[in-house]
């Protein structure tokens, strides 16, 4: 069975009218029943983009079925997807989750679909994702890695289950088992400072806590060596983000014929992310270096957009 499709719009239509048209032209696109979820706009000025997107929707054609959900108040991208999500695995039992910044390569529903059924019955598998940082080493053509993540990914039912939405629970947890520099990959990451943040209210990030709950139950998510998915987002539109090319990547050209591979964690491919965090984020860190003796206000503005570049953190 095709998985279903569950995307996230708010108030960008730009990106929304990219999004659809780039999964229009995927190969499973006719053959895929599309859920589109839009948020109610949290402010007066946003109200009219999310009528604009809200018109774009009507217009909508190239799935298999078309079902459209307008939330009549603003939920927040967070509780938008968690509620979203679990409406859509409920019914399906699996489910592909894209936001209206995502643009795919025209195999991207090809590789997610293959790749749920591969593993639709491996208890250790928590998750599909379609996105691969630019990283300068070569990867294989699928890896694990431990947790789970969030630019264009697919679960299944029983997987989205063992979500956790309490976010203290999940810090209480790493902290007792001492796990803080593994889930921050060995410290090149602020994934845990990331938590801390959306338990104090300054960030609404269900990311996070998505990789929390499958980071702890030891659990495991399939990427690609080449990217199925561009974040065309970070642009200064989104909520959570701020402008960044420093996660461009090329989008794959050419389908993946997937072949089952030992379900177990990619030592090398782990390694080669937190080379990639290490050296995106020191490059931040330069800038601020540059910037020593700027006014208070200024050091809280580059912190945040410090926060706002790490890779998942852009995710609200």
């Amino acid at each position: 069975m095709i998985a279903p499709i569950a995307l996230f719009v708010y108030n960008r239509p730009d990106h929304a009218i990219r999004t659809i048209e780039a999964l229009k032209s995927n190969q499973l696109a006719l053959e895929s029943d599309l859920y589109v979820f839009s948020d109610g706009p949290k402010t007066e000025t946003a109200a009219q983009k999310v009528a604009e997107v809200r018109s774009l929707l009507t217009t909508i054609t190239g799935f298999r079925t078309i079902n459209v959900v307008m939330r009549e108040r603003n939920y927040g991208l967070a509780q938008s997807i968690i509620a979203g999500v679990t409406e859509v695995v409920s019914t399906h039992g699996k489910v592909i989750v894209i936001e209206d910044d995502m643009v795919t390569s025209p195999y991207f529903l090809r590789y997610m679909n293959d790749a749920l059924d591969l593993y639709e019955h491996d208890d250790d598998v928590i998750s599909i994702h379609g996105y691969v940082y630019p990283v300068k080493s070569r990867l294989p053509e699928t890896f694990f890695l431990r947790g789970a993540d969030c630019w264009g990914w697919g679960t299944w039912k029983q997987s989205w289950e063992m979500f956790e939405p309490d976010g203290s629970k999940l810090l209480s947890e790493l902290q007792q088992r001492g796990l803080e520099s593994a889930f921050d990959f060995e410290g090149t990451q602020g994934y845990t400072e990331m938590l801390k943040l959306q338990i104090a209210g300054s960030s609404d990030s269900w990311a996070v806590r998505w990789y929390a709950s499958a980071f702890l139950r030891g659990k495991l998510t399939l990427y690609p060596g080449v990217s199925f998915v561009q974040n065309v987002g970070l642009d200064f539109s989104g909520t959570h983000c701020s402008s960044t090319t420093v996660h461009d990547v090329e989008l794959a050209t050419t389908p993946l014929e997937l072949k089952k591979i030992a379900i177990c964690e990619d030592a090398n491919a782990r390694i080669t992310f937190a080379e990639y965090f290490a050296s995106s984020t020191s490059s931040l860190k330069r800038m601020l270096k540059l910037l020593l003796g700027d006014s208070y206000f200024k050091w809280r503005c580059l912190l945040r957009r410090v926060y706002n570049q790490l890779p998942g953190y852009g995710r609200p």
